[in-house]
């Protein structure tokens, strides 16, 4: 019997809006740049206005729109009944996923968070792709402008540990948009206690001096130890107009499918190019200084709210404020 050849490649998710098909076109176009042969799957059957030519494109098997108007479902159900039909016909993805031999492909997945925190189809849709020969990351996008409301921010980091827990699946998780990060609001915190997701009792008392949000305390706290006793959640900030956030999301991606221990086309299992990786990942906490004094505009706060949150930060209010300026 032949030996099927590896396949890499990762499958990018996120809620509505957290730019995934930007995101796969920019790093399509990146992975071009470095000579690899590149091929984008559109598995969005909602999704018309694509910012890119996709290799393989799920509309000319079945579309939401079609099902809303012969089935008449509204556009959740029609588009989980489109990836239910993808999955009972996933060999007409084959025919097409044959036509790109020795390629890296990149598939573009909906929006809709169900997908991928309740309902099985793409999970089992994943599962048939790896049974056909590929080593697939699951790139999950969240847009890194939730930062700014903690919240919100508790919400998505819940999301992005249900859909690790769902899916099975290597994962890296991407704070997109960085550069855009403050549009709604300043950060409480520098961006490296939201991409390391660092002591989240710090982002309790932030919610609690919402006097909305005050009557979940006890809500609010369980969940925070939810996030920090699994302890599985942590983010790559990137912005898609900067090469090197693309590199590093790239490295993560690259160990987590295991393209970097043997691909072929652009290592050829050099040791270098192993080392390289690895290194890069390990100072991904020195990036969010850079990042933060690059795209943030004021680094979380004036000096006056510094002072201030060092100084209830203290332990000995007994000392004089000079010596803690």
């Amino acid at each position: 019997m032949s030996v099927r050849k590896t396949i890499f490649g990762q499958a990018v998710i996120g809620p509505p809006g957290s730019g995934k098909s930007t995101y796969c076109h920019a790093m399509a176009d990146f992975l071009r740049s470095q000579n690899r042969k590149v091929a984008l799957v559109n598995l969005d059957p909602g999704n018309d206005l694509l910012p890119f030519t996709s290799s393989i494109d799920v509309s000319k098997l079945i579309t939401v729109q079609d099902v809303m108007e012969n089935y008449n479902l509204g556009p959740n159900g029609a588009l989980v009944y489109c990836m239910e039909f993808l999955e009972k016909n996933l060999d007409w993805l084959f025919v097409e996923i044959e036509k790109f031999k020795d390629h890296y492909f990149i598939f573009d997945l909906p929006g809709q968070v169900e997908l991928y925190t309740h309902n099985n189809s793409v999970k089992n849709i994943m599962k048939q792709l790896e049974a056909f020969g590929f080593r697939l990351c699951c790139v999950q996008l969240i847009d890194s402008h939730y930062c700014s409301d903690p919240g919100k921010f508790i919400s998505v980091l819940l999301t992005a540990m249900t859909s690790m827990f769902q899916m099975e699946m290597p994962q890296v998780n991407v704070l997109s948009k960085v550069d855009l990060a403050e549009q709604h609001g300043r950060l409480h915190f520098g961006l490296d206690f939201y991409t390391e997701v660092l002591d989240l009792n710090y982002l309790l008392e932030a919610i609690n001096a919402d006097p909305f949000m005050k009557k979940y305390r006890q809500l609010n706290a369980a969940l925070i130890d939810v996030v920090e006793n699994y302890s599985f959640v942590s983010f790559l900030p990137l912005s898609i107009s900067d090469s090197q956030l693309l590199k590093n999301v790239r490295a993560a991606v690259d160990k987590a499918n295991g393209y970097v221990f043997g691909a072929g086309e652009e290592n050829e299992r050099n040791i270098v190019a192993l080392l390289s990786t690895a290194v890069g990942a390990q100072f991904h906490g020195e990036f969010s200084g850079t990042i933060s004094e690059k795209f943030l505009s004021s680094n979380n706060c004036d000096e006056d709210e510094a002072s201030d949150n060092e100084n209830s930060m203290s332990v000995d209010e007994s000392k004089p404020l000079s010596e803690f300026k």
